[in-house]
């Protein structure tokens, strides 16, 4: 064992330094176990898998030898709420305790910090569609003038995705660099001098995977100068790798453009004039072209967009549209920052708009017989029965290990191109690194294997640990799969399962997480469950920090969720005493991207269920079950409603991969569970 190993274990053992500094601390055999490994990892610049389950410690375990190791050490989470929280709360108490002198920082992308210049711009701009919006940005002009960071998160009560916040924060494409006449208070830059000069440094993953991919966040100097990466909630990092590594646009970039043009107006004289018929097209092509693909399903590939004339028709004029804004704005460029910028803006989105219209003729080789193209096609969207062949959808829809695809939203629309496979690029850029690398979870082994995981991250025999949960499962929870419910993919499953969650609920009393694999069964939900005896908390009626606080303080609600709640959502006590998810948490099947990863594992001679579908689902469900047990004393009913749990052989992989619960079938087991409460 390496000497930062054992002070690491030492730290955390009983009597050790946190211990004694650190209130409630309670030594762990698999935190120690854990805190050395990671410090093995460490001291010998290696690549640790490590799965630890709820309850382990894990952010002390890593934390402990990234501050006594003295290295310049990268930590990266999944969220910004999980940023904040490890850096405002884990870390502080951990330094303390250790009594290290190591500085630390935190680093956000730059769209979560306020940014002057485009607050200057939109001050006296009468875009405010209520009197609420109004006085909320009065709010942000008058905490900007007293911030010392400029994190947006300072600022309670703002929404994540409040329409207030492109006007205040800058984005890759908006920012104005060194040209800003504010770049000397920039608190990005600023943000990037603290983390230049820290020994540890906070971030959250889509910040590190925009660098990785060039993307520019800014975060690029720091990288290289790294010698250790901790990557929390790892089994994040592959999914959100292949958006970092593609392309896209969509329709709120382009509407922001058009609103940023017309906003430098106000600097130059006569550029209104010149600026605002461009701009008002832009907009008109926008609409059309939206209007255009409703007709589409919400998602698809690119060549099934394309099949409406109307929509190839939009993008061309949209196309049109954008590079008649940026002809129309070329000589105002050197007028001021603003307009260059504005410039290269039009000129960049044109430029991509063009590569996913023409796909590359790589990516979209559907050809021949129109017939068995188009049902291709819809068998990728899952919209038809028509039988794939692989040899045909392996040319047509991911020739070059990219698809290209489509996303339809409420009043917009994004188009993206997605590699199937980042295991590549992220091996690159960890071997370039020469540091070690710690990827942990709490979810990242199927059936007690790193295999799966192991290939998305492309890692090559990594050192592997496997922690489970230190909880006493059969203790403090029970798992109950309720009998005889229907098929889950039959009409009558929805009332079935909320037929059989009725009595587990009047036994907890209410308490409870409902979490569904789609929007359209949870409003079914609402609606059967309204006027009950229990709160009712639906996503969507709120914002989901305000749900989570109301369903906290109810103390016997009941809220109905979908994947969004599977993760990141900690309700420790007896407010949250059952978990109920109606079923596996298979990916979607209109998913185009997924079928194209589906059909690259066939192409291989691998097999898709076995080793894309199931894998991916074990984990997501594992992530919703984690929300149920979340401290020593909390209690609880896990409720699995799918039938093919029991009825099919993968059912078996699915449960041996979850903790060790007591498994029942009868509801008097969870009455009587709840009665001795």
């Amino acid at each position: 064992m390496s000497r930062l190993a054992h002070a690491s274990r030492e730290a955390l053992s009983d009597g050790g330094a946190l211990a004694e500094r650190v209130e409630g601390f309670v030594a762990r055999p698999a935190q120690q176990r854990l805190t050395a490994a990671v410090a093995e990892a460490i001291d010998q610049r290696e690549v640790l898998l490590a799965e630890a389950g709820t309850g382990t410690g894990k952010t002390y375990a890593y934390l402990v030898p990234a501050l006594l190791s003295g290295l310049k050490t990268i930590v990266s989470t999944g969220t910004r709420a999980l940023q904040d929280q490890l850096y405002h709360r884990d870390l502080p108490r951990v330094r303390e305790a250790l009594g290290v002198g190591l500085r630390s920082a935190l680093l956000k992308g730059r769209a979560n910090y306020l940014c002057r210049y485009r607050t200057e711009q939109a001050k006296g701009d009468a875009r405010f569609s209520s009197p609420e919006q109004a006085s909320q940005f009065q709010r942000i002009v008058a905490w900007a003038g007293r911030t010392r960071a400029g994190d947006m998160a300072e600022l309670e009560g703002l929404p994540d995705d409040s329409p207030l916040l492109p006007l205040v924060t800058s984005t890759v494409d908006n920012c104005l660099g060194s040209e800003c006449p504010f770049y000397e208070e920039c608190f990005v830059v600023q943000a990037r001098q603290r983390a230049q000069a820290a020994d540890l440094v906070v971030v959250n993953h889509h910040l590190l995977l925009a660098d990785l991919a060039l993307k520019q966040e800014g975060f690029g100097e720091i990288l290289p100068g790294a010698q250790a990466f901790v990557i929390d909630e790892a089994h994040q990092l592959p999914e959100l790798a292949a958006s970092f590594f593609g392309e896209g646009f969509g329709m709120r970039q382009l509407q922001e453009l058009g609103r940023d043009c017309l906003a430098e107006c106000k600097q130059t004289t006569g550029a209104l004039a010149v600026v605002q018929v461009p701009v008002r097209a832009l907009e008109q092509a926008l609409r059309e072209l939206r209007a255009a693909m409703e007709a589409l399903p919400p998602r698809g590939t690119r060549y099934r967009a394309l099949t409406l004339p109307a929509v190839a028709d939009g993008l061309d004029v949209l196309a049109d549209a954008l590079a008649t804004l940026e002809q129309a704005m070329a000589p105002l460029a050197s007028t001021s920052p603003g307009f260059d910028a504005c410039v290269a803006r039009a000129r960049d989105l044109r430029e991509r708009l063009e590569r996913w219209r023409d796909g590359g003729a790589a990516s979209d080789a559907f050809d021949g017989d129109q017939d068995q193209d188009h049902a291709l096609v819809e068998a990728v969207a899952g919209e038809g029965d028509a039988a794939l062949d692989p040899a045909r959808l392996a040319e047509a829809a991911a020739r070059g290990g990219e698809v290209y695809w489509y996303e339809l939203s409420a009043r917009g629309f994004r188009c993206q191109r997605t590699p199937l496979d980042v295991s590549a690029p992220l091996r690159a850029h960890r071997e370039r690194s020469h540091a070690a690398w710690i990827f942990t979870s709490a979810t990242l082994a199927v059936g007690g294997g790193f295999t799966h995981v192991g290939r998305k991250l492309g890692l090559f025999d990594p050192d592997t640990l496997l922690e489970p949960s230190p909880f006493d499962w059969p203790r403090q929870a029970l798992c109950y799969l309720p009998r005889n419910l229907p098929e889950p993919n039959t009409r009558q499953f929805g009332a079935a399962m909320l037929e059989a969650v009725r009595p587990v609920l009047a036994a907890s009393g209410g308490r409870a997480f409902l979490l569904f694999a789609s929007h359209r069964a949870l409003r079914e939900a609402a609606e059967a469950l309204r006027g009950g005896p229990w709160p009712l908390f639906v996503q969507g009626e709120a914002p989901k920090a305000e749900l989570l606080r109301r369903f906290r303080e109810s103390g016997n609600g009941v809220l109905l969720g979908s994947a969004t709640f599977r993760e990141g959502v900690d309700v420790a006590g007896d407010a949250l005493s059952v978990v109920v998810i109606d079923k596996l948490p298979f990916a979607a099947p209109d998913d185009p991207v997924f079928e194209a990863r589906l059909d690259a594992v066939r192409r291989r001679g691998g097999n898709p269920f076995r080793d894309e579908q199931l894998p991916q689902a074990v984990i997501a469900l594992k992530q919703g079950v984690g929300r149920l047990i979340r401290t020593e004393s909390d209690r609880g009913v896990l409720v699995l409603c799918d039938p093919r749990l029991t009825a099919k052989p993968y059912g078996r992989v699915f449960m041996e991969s979850l903790p060790g619960f007591t498994v029942t079938r009868r509801i008097e087991d969870v009455q009587a569970f709840f009665a001795r409460s």
